[in-house]
């Protein structure tokens, strides 16, 4: 477990999926619907943030290199400020497949505290480089993975890869 302040980021249980299900679908709402559309986001919605989805993911962590599991950031109540999800997929390389902050908390390290806890995970399945996709090349999360080191794939110029060493 890591604590930041007042925050604990450990692993999720499978309490937290309901919490983990509404973070995740009110951040693809609210920062992304002027980006993609209603259409877009309720689709994305329904692809990831299924409630049966995330309470299957959260019962399975590391069970494979590509799946290693969620992690929430919880506040000293218990409640749910964040989550993160990641693995490795290909051969030295981790994948951040998901991470949002509860927006009302944002701009206090929790998202920080998450990536830093994802990556501990990823250097420990030998990830050598971290990645993530991003939705739009706007994406809301672009100025706060730049701080973190995170650049343009070179192989998917014009895509939305992006990619730091680990």
């Amino acid at each position: 477990m890591n604590v930041m302040g007042h925050v604990a980021v450990r692993p999720a249980v499978e309490a937290e999926a309901s919490s983990v299900s509404r973070l995740m679908a009110d951040s693809l709402r609210n920062g992304y619907l002027s980006l993609l559309g209603k259409a877009e986001v309720e689709r994305l919605v329904g692809r990831y943030c299924s409630l049966a989805r995330i309470r299957t993911e959260i019962g399975a962590p590391g069970s494979g290199p590509g799946w290693l599991g969620w992690l929430v950031a919880v506040e000293p109540g218990g409640g749910v400020l964040g989550a993160a999800a990641g693995g490795v997929a290909e051969a030295g390389a981790g994948e951040v497949y998901c991470l949002c902050v509860n927006a009302d908390r944002r701009r206090e390290g929790i998202g920080s505290a998450l990536l830093e806890a994802v990556s501990e995970q990823q250097r420990g399945a030998g990830a050598r480089r971290q990645l993530i996709s991003l939705h739009s090349p706007e994406d809301p999360l672009l100025p706060f993975l730049s701080r973190h080191g995170f650049r343009p794939r070179e192989e998917d110029l014009g895509g939305m890869r992006y990619a730091r060493p680990l």
